[in-house]
């Protein structure tokens, strides 16, 4: 696995050895980061779940503003860390050794929202929902964060809406998709709606 392009182009990335990880293929995150390329310039990025941390490290290497990194597994912690000065990006990093939802607890004082929110959590697991239930009413994400989601081709996400999410797009490959989200500017509907009466 290397990093795609940018400052750290052609980088061989360590990955953990065994199952407890599940990093990206690299032809999968080359098609994921041709679609969110326009947004990563100076973005403020959260990469949850982040395994090797090779998503948050090309999100930086193709010029994102920072990276915050959260995962449990001390050894993924390691291996993002060493990657990261392998990389030569650490002085724009986080990573953050706990669960998802206690390091979006811990996060909630920056009073300021991540541009991109990533995460691949382990599949059939109801993760991701956790996570977004925990971002439908957090300051680290507002209407204009755009939440990419890795999951399984059978994860059902039909109870979006019900939370105040909208999917922008599904984009699926062979055994898993990735699932691009915004929360419903509710402010804005309720003003566009006011107009048309």
């Amino acid at each position: 696995m290397r990093v795609i392009a940018g400052s750290a182009r052609r980088l061989q990335l360590k990955t953990i050895e065994g199952m407890d990880t599940r990093p990206t293929t690299d032809r999968i995150k080359e098609t994921l980061f041709n679609i969110l390329q326009p947004e990563i310039l100076d973005s403020r990025f959260l990469d949850l779940f982040a395994g090797s941390g090779a998503i948050g490290i090309e999100a930086l290497s193709r010029g994102a503003e920072e990276a915050v990194f959260a995962e449990q597994s001390r050894k993924a912690c390691d291996c993002i860390r060493y990657n990261l000065k392998a990389a030569r990006l650490e002085e724009k990093a986080q990573v953050m050794e706990c669960d998802v939802l206690s390091a979006l607890k811990r996060l909630e004082s920056r009073k300021a929202s991540f541009d991109l929110i990533f995460m691949d959590p382990p599949y059939g697991m109801d993760l991701e929902k956790q996570a977004l239930w925990y971002l439908k009413d957090s300051l680290l994400s507002d209407s204009h964060t755009l939440i990419v989601v890795e999951a399984s081709l059978k994860t059902d996400f039909s109870w979006l809406s019900q939370w105040g999410y909208c999917m922008l797009k599904s984009k699926e490959y062979k055994t898993n998709k990735h699932v691009f989200i915004k929360k419903i500017n509710l402010q804005a509907e309720t003003a566009g709606q006011k107009e048309t009466l």
